[in-house]
């Protein structure tokens, strides 16, 4: 763990920290927009389940409103050109997550902490999981929730501090995020921001 904690250190002490932070910022400005644009914001990660972020944010980018109104033939229509993987699937997701758009910012707050919210996201919202699910709160203001996605796993085995799991089980995944929290408390950073330190020390880019 001393040589991961190092590294961190290292970017923490660069110019990638101001983006990083910037990058923070904007999670929790996100999180205070209406409940139409957090909606969006879960459709983007619907969006990046076995595909690539930045695959996800263009098409985020060109559907935009779109996600609130296009019938799900035509959300399919439009993934498909824009080179989505799995565009009738994911069309379909989006489609019957829709019931939620009108009051998602309720529905989260009605949760008595971070983890119960992202265990009912995983498992009432068809196409999110545990991964996606951390991930949609990380991106709009929630910081206590680790996003274990490849990246993250591949990096961890490197640094002998996971053997890298065949299958990702609700279980093996919380026991990753709790060794990630350990790690955060060592840093004293949010599991959020952790996660953008990660991120950008295996793929050299800070997303989202």
């Amino acid at each position: 763990m001393k040589e991961i904690i190092s590294k961190i250190g290292q970017v923490k002490g660069s110019s990638i920290s101001k983006i990083i932070s910037q990058r923070m910022n904007e999670f929790k400005e996100l999180g205070e927009k209406s409940d139409g644009e957090i909606f969006k914001e879960l459709c983007f990660c619907l969006l990046t389940a076995n595909f690539n972020a930045n695959g996800g944010i263009k098409i985020q980018k060109e559907i935009n409103n779109g996600f609130l109104h296009l019938s799900r033939e035509e959300l399919a229509q439009k993934l498909a050109i824009f080179g989505h993987r799995f565009p009738n699937a994911r069309a379909k997701f989006i489609f019957e997550a829709r019931k939620y758009k009108d009051d998602i910012r309720n529905l989260l707050g009605s949760f008595s902490d971070e983890k119960t919210a992202r265990n009912w996201l995983a498992e009432n919202i068809k196409g999110l999981g545990m991964k996606e699910s951390s991930h949609f709160l990380r991106n709009i203001g929630y910081k206590n929730i680790a996003i274990v996605d490849f990246h993250i796993m591949d990096l961890l085995a490197k640094h002998g501090l996971i053997e890298k799991p065949k299958t990702l089980t609700a279980k093996k995944y919380v026991e990753i995020e709790n060794m990630l929290e350990n790690l955060a408390k060592k840093l004293n950073m949010s599991l959020g921001e952790l996660d953008l330190y990660l991120w950008y020390l295996e793929t050299g880019k800070v997303l989202k």
